[in-house]
């Protein structure tokens, strides 16, 4: 259904130092880096057939955050949900809703840490038994 995911940064090179250390623990390499004819940069994160993007706003205003919005990004075990967390809090982003671990919800038993990004995206890493 998705052919990518994007995200506006006020401070794109931060934000590349924070996603290639987050998104390493999942197995994605360093972003494909494209600079548009604006002048904008992009960071693309590729892994799995899936598209992760960093963008500088293309209309040069400051990046809010879209209150309500999750971005999942699915793992294989809760040992890299945990990693996911640890390795972001450790690279600018900040712990939110409790400590990662087992949530009992109406899907089931998930394995769940949620963080926020240095420009405060809302993060989940998810691992379902």
């Amino acid at each position: 259904m998705f052919n990518h995911i994007m995200v506006g940064s006020n401070d794109i090179e931060r934000s590349k130092a924070f996603y290639n250390k987050v998104l390493a623990v999942l197995g994605a390499g360093e972003p494909f880096v494209n600079v548009s004819n604006s002048g904008h940069t992009r960071l693309f994160y590729s892994h799995d057939g899936n598209t992760f993007s960093v963008t500088e706003p293309i209309n040069d205003e400051a990046v809010t955050v879209a209150n309500g919005s999750t971005v999942g990004f699915k793992c294989n075990s809760p040992e890299q949900v945990r990693e996911f967390h640890d390795v972001a809090v450790a690279n600018g982003g900040t712990s939110i809703e409790g400590a990662p671990g087992l949530r009992e919800t109406t899907l089931g038993e998930l394995h769940l840490s949620y963080v926020r990004d240095p420009d405060g995206h809302k993060l989940c890493a998810i691992y379902r038994p």
